[in-house]
């Protein structure tokens, strides 16, 4: 048994879910008197295998346990509209897409998400209720620590685990153990072993120090005799986690401390988002950024396009564009933040600065991969080798690839950051943004820099 092995997310993972998708196709091949020829079956099989390819990846089961349905419901979405277009892009490629009905298929991939969501929402309605003793699995943590609550309040707070506390165990006096202890101490480490027996205990979590091995051993020794499923909860609270995260390297397993929120699957919806978005809106705002050219070129001497070094994705340098608001173009060991009543600023440049039109340009290093719409906001490269001397976790925020807006613009972070605690405050919204991301975030953020722009906060 393993902690994600609830019986009815398996049966939906191996058995409900293929046969829901591959059973919509022959329903409304039926309804729509089209025949279930051999290109049909071929179109079937595709389906399963890319489909639970995709799932895997996405895993929408995650978010499932966790009761988050809204999450659970845009991840089978999201997994069903990838399964399409890979099969679009097959049948476009092999030239079989014109020997299917297509008020069949049609149908088919519009209707087959909402059929996987009904079938799992009323089976979790009907058949998955956690008061049933039989759904709900023991578990008994060992070691009454911070790591060991914050595991208890974990399933506490998530019935749809299918788990439930029985207590801790601690060789610890009751005057030694933390305060907001809610569960019993059922014993101490010598009376794991009998009590796991006696009371059927089917989950096990060790949250013990790793000075503690040789303890750990012997009550793993003891285990033997059970039936039960033991698990190490590894002491790892202790660090600032950012994407923490169980993996594998080579068939090693690994633990993500601190991690990019862009891997895997997530990678590419960032950039698929940040293409699409990307080329709509410099399509949309390409006569205007002509316009703010010419007025640069003719109220100023020097160029239009201001070329400045950033730290871009992993704390490489790149070139960023920005429409020239300056009388200098400053790119040296020592750079000056504009400030408000900044000579240097042109009259047309004040003008784009307040606007932010400056920073229009960036938009095409989007499509070039260096930036992201919404990110971190990039600094001066001289403006990173001071600041990351001062303030702890401050490269951290290039683990992703710089914004043209970020979580710390929308919340009042604006413009100039004159003071260190300005900074250190950007820096926290940079590090939120980069645990907590998803697109839903990133177009929250899109929304609010608009209003943001229109009322001119903070721009200078």
């Amino acid at each position: 048994m393993t902690v994600n092995d609830i019986p009815l997310i398996s049966f939906f993972q191996r058995v409900l879910d293929p046969l829901i998708i591959m059973g919509t196709l022959y329903l409304f091949s039926a309804l729509y008197g089209s025949s279930f020829n051999g290109f049909s079956l071929v179109l079937m099989v595709l389906a399963f295998f890319i489909s639970s390819a995709v799932y895997q990846h996405v895993d929408p089961y995650r978010t499932w346990r966790s009761g988050r349905m809204l999450a659970y419901s845009r991840d089978v979405l999201v997994g069903w509209i990838v399964t399409v277009c890979i099969l679009v892009l097959l049948g476009s490629v092999s030239g079989l897409s014109g020997w299917f009905d297509s008020k069949v298929v049609l149908t088919w991939f519009l209707v087959t998400p909402f059929a996987l969501l009904a079938s799992h929402l009323a089976a979790r309605t009907i058949g998955s209720d956690p008061s049933k003793p039989s759904e709900v699995r023991s578990v008994i943590i060992i070691g009454a620590n911070d790591v060991g609550l914050k595991f208890a309040s974990t399933i506490d707070r998530n019935p749809n685990l299918f788990m439930q506390v029985c207590g801790f165990f601690d060789d610890r006096t009751a005057d030694r153990r933390p305060p907001q202890l809610r569960h019993p101490v059922l014993g101490n480490m010598g009376d794991i072993a009998g009590f796991v027996r006696e009371n059927h205990i089917k989950m096990i979590f060790i949250s013990q120090p790793i000075s503690a091995q040789p303890r750990i051993r012997k009550l793993l020794d003891e285990l033997q005799d059970t039936t039960a499923s033991v698990y190490f909860l590894p002491d790892i609270y202790v660090f600032d986690l950012m994407q923490a995260r169980f993996d594998n390297v080579g068939g090693m397993p690994v633990i993500a401390i601190c991690e990019s929120p862009f891997t895997g699957f997530n990678s590419t919806i960032k950039r698929a988002s940040d293409i699409v978005l990307g080329a709509i809106i410099q399509v949309l705002l390409l006569p205007i950024m002509l316009l703010i050219a010419f007025a640069v070129k003719i109220t100023s001497p020097g160029p239009v396009i201001f070329r400045q070094r950033r730290y871009g994705l992993y704390g490489e340098e790149i070139i960023v564009y920005k429409f020239r608001s300056m009388t200098v173009a400053e790119d040296g060991a020592n750079v000056v933040q504009a400030t408000k009543g900044d000579q240097r600023v042109t009259r047309v440049g004040a003008f784009l600065r307040r606007s932010s039109l400056d920073e229009l340009p960036q938009f095409l290093n989007v499509l070039q991969g260096r930036m992201s719409i919404v990110g971190p906001r990039p600094h001066a490269v001289a403006h990173n080798e001071q600041y990351r001397k001062l303030i702890k976790g401050y490269m951290l925020r290039h683990k992703v690839k710089p914004g043209i807006t970020g979580w710390a613009q929308v919340n009042g972070l604006r413009g100039e950051t004159e003071t260190l605690d300005k900074m250190e405050a950007r820096i926290r919204y940079d590090l939120d943004y980069l645990r907590s991301w998803s697109l839903w975030l990133d177009l929250w953020i899109i929304l609010r820099t608009v209003k943001v722009v229109l009322k001119r906060e903070n721009a200078h």
